[in-house]
C-alpha cells in the first residue's frame, strides 16, 4: 500500500476532540500495524493569517491524492468545507466521507447526526454523495479500516 496524503475537512470549533481521534488512528497503533497516512491540515495557523484561509487550503490540497470530508451534525453548513470539496473534486482528488457523531466526544460525549456535506454539491444532477463512498467511523470500524478507505478512493480516482 502507497503512504498517502490525505486532506481533512472538517467543522474545526464543534469537532475538533472527535476529528483528532480519527486524524490519529494510525498514531496509536504498534509499529507498522498500519500504513500512515499524512494529514496536510493546520487549521489553526490558517485562522491566525488574516484573509488567507482560501489560500491555506489551497496551499494545503496541493499534493495531496485525497480528501477527507469528517462531518458531524453542524458540518453540511459549512463555506469553507463546501469549498475544500470543490477544489478536491476540481483536482480530481480522491474524497470520501466519514460520519463520526457516534465519536464520543471525551467532555461532550455522542452527538446528533448531520447531514453529508457532499450532498450539496450536484455533478450532472447528482449528488456528489451517490459518486463517492461515505462511511461511519463507529459503525464501519473506521480505526481499522481508515488507511483502506484512503487507498479505495485514492485509486477510484487515478491517483
Amino acid at each position: 500500500m502507497t503512504v498517502r496524503k490525505v486532506f481533512f475537512s472538517f467543522h474545526y470549533e464543534r469537532d475538533v476532540r472527535r476529528i483528532q481521534q480519527v486524524r490519529q488512528s494510525w498514531v496509536v497503533r504498534e509499529r507498522g500495524a498500519a500504513v500512515p497516512f499524512y494529514d496536510k491540515a493546520e487549521f489553526e495557523e490558517a485562522k491566525r493569517r488574516a484573509g488567507g484561509i482560501k489560500q491555506w487550503i489551497d496551499e494545503q490540497l496541493h499534493g495531496c491524492s485525497v480528501t477527507a470530508v469528517l462531518f458531524g451534525r453542524e458540518t453540511y453548513d459549512r463555506e469553507w468545507v463546501r469549498y475544500e470539496i470543490k477544489k478536491s473534486y476540481e483536482q480530481r482528488m480522491g474524497i470520501l466521507a466519514i460520519d463520526i457523531h457516534n465519536v464520543k466526544d471525551p467532555l461532550t460525549g455522542v452527538d446528533a447526526p448531520g447531514r453529508n456535506p457532499l450532498e450539496y454539491w450536484k455533478i450532472d444532477g447528482r449528488p456528489m454523495s451517490s459518486m463517492y463512498r461515505t462511511y461511519d467511523w463507529v459503525r464501519d470500524d473506521g480505526y481499522n479500516n481508515i488507511a483502506s478507505w484512503i487507498e479505495t478512493a485514492a485509486k477510484a480516482a487515478g491517483r
